[in-house]
């Protein structure tokens, strides 16, 4: 609803292209920029970034490796 709403009422899309980039920027602003009245009219959190990052990829013993996601069968 928020989507129609709030960005496709208001625009022509003249591409596929220009849609699809028009779309993933609102997505992207409603989602991690506006505020939310669930949240108390607060931002969402920031993503959260580890520093520093170990340049192999591997884990150190501060940061302990994270198991690897189940199998579904």
């Amino acid at each position: 609803a928020k989507l129609r709403d709030e960005l496709l009422n208001g625009e022509i899309f003249y591409s596929l292209a220009e849609a699809k980039i028009v779309i993933e920027s609102w997505r992207h602003h409603y989602n991690t920029k506006r505020p939310h009245s669930s949240l108390g009219y607060r931002t969402p959190a920031p993503k959260v970034v580890q520093w520093p990052a170990s340049p192999s990829g591997a884990a150190t013993p501060a940061t302990p490796a994270v198991a690897p996601r189940p199998v579904m069968h």
